[in-house]
């Protein structure tokens, strides 16, 4: 094992000299390498045996079997050319999803600086053992649990695992989290838990277990049961009536099984696979990466939407919004930590006068400060916050506001000392020259610590009603900042005994705003008839102050917010009666999502970090972001927001209720023409029509119209109404809801059409059985058309080019010697011809009556 010296400051007198190389590597060896086992990966075998369990795909493999078993050879390969591509389909759109979150996928620490034989080394984090010594500076991501033993002005982001928006103060003494990232100062730790004996790890290990079918999943298990019982019963009822007319043993065998083929929609998986297919392939350009098929069509189906706070509803970046000074206030513009914004009060711009005070807050608030901004840079629109992202907020609002560059402030009132923030000051102070030889003090800090005689030399008034509106800014979800400075002769103490007789400068309030789409989108779901739920380890006020401003609660009080602490101490609590959660941890997600779940709520839950792992696993959908997201989180996700936007979820919600729609209209048609078949032979001998079609003409006229006319529909648009209705119940059946009685209405109305049709051709002298053949196949072709939400929409060319495709090769089964001797047809004549399409634009009538009749239920 090498390493790589470098040169690292010391954190303090205090820093231990670190583990040998040689101890280093026996603990190794002992605890294993500092990383969250990957799942492991799929084998090819298991993902094609999964594809083949489908219970209509094992519908199907019973049917060629049949064929088989009868010599019917053409037919099962046929049928076996529809499982191959629906299993090749299926299994190749996994991999291609596991490959493209490989890429996505990161180490959370791909890097650690540890002390070992007494000097720095750089090391991989996979290498890092418990009790090597990490040192730690601005930006590193910890690499594993640790107990500082040293710390300087330390603040570590935790959002990654408590879900925390807000850095978070660290001494000596205090315990540091694996994935954590230190946003200011320094320190030294001593690496205490390492891989799944983490922080991470542990919570890695709530992902265990299988979340369970989908609701396609189980409604499709469901119709494959139906339908192999059905089938079969059919089959049995036509093979006997047969025998009892006197037919012939083999012509009965033969039609049974090619009836059964007929029953059962053999392309159904092709096109349930291509709808899901194309649908994430759709939802791939739109910033949303499937990582499992059926997660498209769950998508449709979600009545809950679970979605944590920062970043997610929010900007996920501290952005002043407003300031205040006892002379005066204003409101800030502008988003992220860009400096372009303006200062107004009431909509209006400043005066110069009333400007003045509110540049002297947010030019002492840029000095007393670490941060800084960086600009855009080449293909990236974003400034982005180097150091404290509170303070980078700071320094964008002072550029808003016209105060000098931070660079230019610093050349003109150097730093000469310091007294950091920490916990139990709670405040933040610097000393800086003046060009007149003066020092001037700097200090900001939480109100309660600022807003204080022993700090300022303010009247008793102005502290009072500094502290009203520091309350009530507070209340509204803002982080607030107190600003105050003052002018010294000359000062050789230390910086923190300047924090006395100071001037209030004013008060500045800070947030995580919500992003502009935030509001826009829960209204929505609402319109769709998704509830949608906050899950964040924030503080509650925040959290309330944020659900109120995009619309997820009412105005009120933020008692509506239920805590973690709260939900520990009563535990029988009615999860799926709140709206927001704060203070959650990774267990209580998982709770929360599991009430939904037991109510019968069909679950998404978006989530980007470690904390979010388990309850994004748990849910039917998980959503996980691809930008900022941890690495358990989206391999823990079925869908991967490559935009980190909110609003992706609900253009996938939309195509997933495409999909839906779209596998519901082809049962329909695909399940009334066999059913109309089944009837032509059964109800044909009764007409006088002694063997209404032949064997060979079953299977053609189910070939064309289950076929490339049948996967077609696959592919069509969104109905026009889709999101303007309540997602389907998770228990409710694929057929109800109006789609079985649509299914016999149009079965009926096909089969009276071709027997129509037949029955006249007999009675012109024309070759009936052809015409009934060509009829039958054309009035499904007219159904197919008459079921199109849109139907002269230019959207999905590809369904009425496949009828054009199926209706001339229907045609050619007449006119073709080598079809015609195959399918034992003739030619029919203009007559015959006329017959046929008149059946087609009967059937094409009934479908849009039946539908127009139903469409409120579709």
């Amino acid at each position: 094992m090498t390493s790589r010296a470098i040169e690292m400051p010391s954190a303090g007198p205090s820093a231990p000299t670190g583990l040998t190389q040689a101890e280093a590597e026996r603990r190794l060896a002992r605890y294993g390498r500092n990383e969250v086992a990957p799942p492991p990966p799929t084998p090819l075998h298991r993902r094609v045996l999964a594809q083949l369990r489908d219970p209509l795909i094992m519908v199907l493999l019973g049917a060629a079997l049949l064929t088989v078993a009868i010599g019917d050879h053409p037919d099962a390969v046929v049928i076996g050319l529809v499982v191959v591509f629906n299993t090749t389909v299926g299994v190749a759109q996994e991999v291609r999803a596991d490959r493209a979150v490989a890429a996505l996928s990161a180490l959370s620490a791909p890097h650690a600086r540890v002390r070992r034989d007494g000097g720095a080394h750089e090391v991989s984090a996979a290498l890092v053992v418990p009790g090597d010594s990490l040192l730690l500076g601005e930006g590193d991501i910890v690499a594993a649990d640790a107990e500082l033993t040293d710390a300087s002005a330390l603040l570590t982001d935790e959002s990654m695992l408590t879900g925390e928006s807000e850095p978070v103060a660290k001494d000596a003494g205090d315990t540091v989290g694996a994935g954590t990232v230190v946003v200011r100062g320094r320190g030294v730790a001593t690496a205490t838990a390492t891989g799944s004996s983490s922080a991470l790890g542990r919570i890695a290990a709530l992902l265990d277990g299988d979340p369970g079918p989908t609701p396609l999943q189980r409604r499709l298990a469901s119709l494959g049961r139906v339908l192999a019982a059905v089938t079969l019963a059919l089959c049995v009822l036509f093979f006997a009536l047969g025998l009892l007319r006197g037919l012939g043993l083999s012509t009965m065998a033969v039609t049974a099984v090619s009836l059964a083929v007929a029953a059962v929609p053999e392309s159904l998986p092709a096109v349930v696979t291509l709808a899901l297919a194309l649908g994430a392939r759709r939802m791939a350009a739109r910033g949303a990466l499937v990582r499992r098929l059926p997660a498209v069509e769950t998508l449709g189906s979600v009545s809950v939407l679970a979605t944590d706070k920062t970043g997610t509803l929010t900007e996920g970046r501290m952005v002043v919004q407003h300031v205040w000074t006892p002379s005066g206030a204003a409101d800030v513009s502008g988003g992220g930590y860009a400096p372009h914004g303006d200062l107004t009060r009431a909509g209006r711009p400043l005066t110069p006068e009333q400007l003045r005070p509110l540049q002297e807050l947010l030019t002492t608030a840029a000095l007393c400060n670490d941060a800084s901004l960086k600009p855009p840079r080449s293909g990236n629109e974003v400034w982005t916050a180097v150091g404290d992202p509170m303070e980078a907020a700071l320094l964008a609002a002072a550029a808003k506001a016209h105060c000098p560059d931070h660079a230019e402030l610093h050349l003109a009132c150097p730093r000469f000392a310091e007294a950091p923030f920490d916990s139990l000051r709670k405040r933040m102070t610097t000393l800086h020259h003046l060009p007149d030889g003066n020092v001037l003090v700097c200090l900001k800090g939480a109100p309660e610590a600022v807003l204080v005689p022993a700090v300022l030399a303010e009247p008793p008034e102005v502290l009072d009603r500094a502290r009203r509106r520091a309350a009530e800014l507070a209340s509204e979800g803002f982080r607030v900042l107190a600003v105050a400075g003052g002018e010294r002769l000359q000062w050789g103490l230390p910086a923190a005994e300047a924090e006395h007789g100071l001037s209030l400068l004013g008060l500045i309030a800070i947030s995580d705003p919500p992003k502009a789409a935030a509001a826009a989108t829960l209204k929505a779901c609402r319109a769709a008839g998704i509830t949608p739920v906050m899950i964040t380890g924030d503080h509650p006020a925040t959290a309330h102050a944020i659900a109120v401003r995009i619309g997820l609660v009412e105005e009120g009080p933020a008692g509506s917010v239920l805590t973690g602490p709260e939900l520990a101490a009563a535990p029988d609590t009615d999860l799926t009666a709140v709206r927001v959660f704060a203070r959650t941890d990774p267990q209580q997600k998982l709770d929360i999502v599991r009430a939904w779940r037991a109510r019968g709520a069909v679950t998404a839950m978006t989530g980007d970090g470690v904390n979010d792992g388990p309850a994004l696993h748990q849910a039917d959908i998980g959503v996980a972001m691809g930008e900022r997201g941890a690495e358990v989180a989206r391999q823990a996700a079925d869908l991967v927001l490559t935009d980190d936007e909110l609003s992706t979820v609900v253009t996938a919600v939309e195509e997933g209720r495409r999909v839906y729609d779209n596998i519901r209209r082809f049962l329909v048609y695909a399940m009334a023409g066999g059913a109309a078949e089944i009837l032509v032979m059964l109800a044909g001998p009764l007409l006088g029509l002694a063997l209404p079609l032949r064997a060979g003409q079953i299977l053609w006229i189910n070939l064309l119209t289950h076929g490339l006319t049948g996967v077609a529909m696959g592919a069509e648009p969104a109905a026009p109404q889709a999101m303007q209705r309540p997602p389907r119940p998770p228990g409710q059946h694929i057929l109800a809801s109006g789609v079985w009685q649509r299914l016999l209405v149009l079965a009926v109305a096909v089969t009276a059409f071709s027997l129509m049709a037949g029955t006249a051709a007999r009675a012109m002298g024309l070759p009936w059985q052809s015409v009934l053949f060509l009829s039958l196949l054309g009035a499904q072709l007219g159904v197919a058309l008459g079921l199109r939400a849109r139907v002269l929409t230019t959207q999905n060319l590809f369904l009425p080019a496949s009828v054009a495709a199926s209706a001339l090769l229907a045609m050619a089964a007449l006119y073709v010697p080598a079809l015609q001797a195959l399918l034992d047809t003739r030619p029919v004549g203009w007559a015959g011809t006329g017959l046929a399409m008149a059946a087609a634009l009967a059937a094409f009538v009934a479908a849009r009556l039946v539908r127009g009749a139903f469409h409120r239920r579709a």
